[in-house]
């Protein structure tokens, strides 16, 4: 197995940390605007981040057998924090993820996992962008939060393989968010993503590699 790699959390949040800053500039090149980084929602998804730091110190696998409950708690984090309270007033939202989480189909853990199956001889570039586009594209793995919990998926797996975890940046926001918007639209299965889902995954796996950023990981 390739060496791990420690996340360096504070470069981590100061990437994000100017993409909030410069956000109302990023908006204006996006073919399609996006909500601004909130200071809350960046604190969740720097608390997703570490949860991220340890499962890759811990080596675990998110797709080996047993392992899917550690997805569905990085996109519950990156919605309500780990704070109890919060946790608490995010009850209903909790139970329904998690349900669609299991689901039979398309939108669920198991669809991805099968997904998974069939790319082993890929990349590990074109690997993570599979799994991300998969996330994205409808019916999407989770009710809320696919773009946030989908960056640190490829987070996860990039460090696992010993490469930088992929971290918003003024700069690559345009090459991360248009390509996503082309995926959140699409359907799994339909003629569109046949026909888009390479094009994406070349988009995707090149954007990752690109932006394999050493100050993001601790040598």
């Amino acid at each position: 197995m390739p060496r791990t790699r420690r996340l360096n959390l504070e470069a981590i949040e100061n990437s994000l940390r100017t993409v909030q800053r410069d956000f109302d500039v990023i908006n204006t090149t996006l073919s399609t605007p996006r909500d601004p980084l909130s200071d809350e929602v960046l604190d969740w998804m720097m608390i997703g981040y570490q949860r991220v730091d340890a499962l890759v110190r811990a080596r675990v696998d998110p797709y080996a057998i047993g392992n899917s409950a550690a997805l569905l708690e990085l996109n519950l984090l990156v919605l309500c924090g780990d704070d109890q309270t919060q946790m608490s007033e995010c009850a209903q939202l909790v139970k329904a993820t998690r349900t669609g989480y299991y689901v039979k189909g398309d939108g669920g853990i198991e669809a991805l996992l099968e997904r998974m199956k069939t790319l082993y001889a890929e990349s590990v570039w074109r690997r993570v962008a599979s799994a991300y586009i998969h996330m994205l594209s409808q019916p999407q793995l989770f009710i809320e939060g696919n773009h946030r919990t989908g960056a640190l998926l490829m987070s996860w797996m990039l460090a696992l393989e010993g490469k930088p975890p992929f971290v918003l940046s003024v700069e690559n926001a345009k090459a991360y968010f248009d390509p996503s918007a082309l995926a959140k639209n699409a359907r799994k299965r339909s003629m569109q993503m046949m026909l888009e889902r390479p094009k994406l995954m070349k988009r995707f796996a090149e954007l990752l590699k690109r932006e394999a950023d050493k100050e993001h990981v601790k040598f």
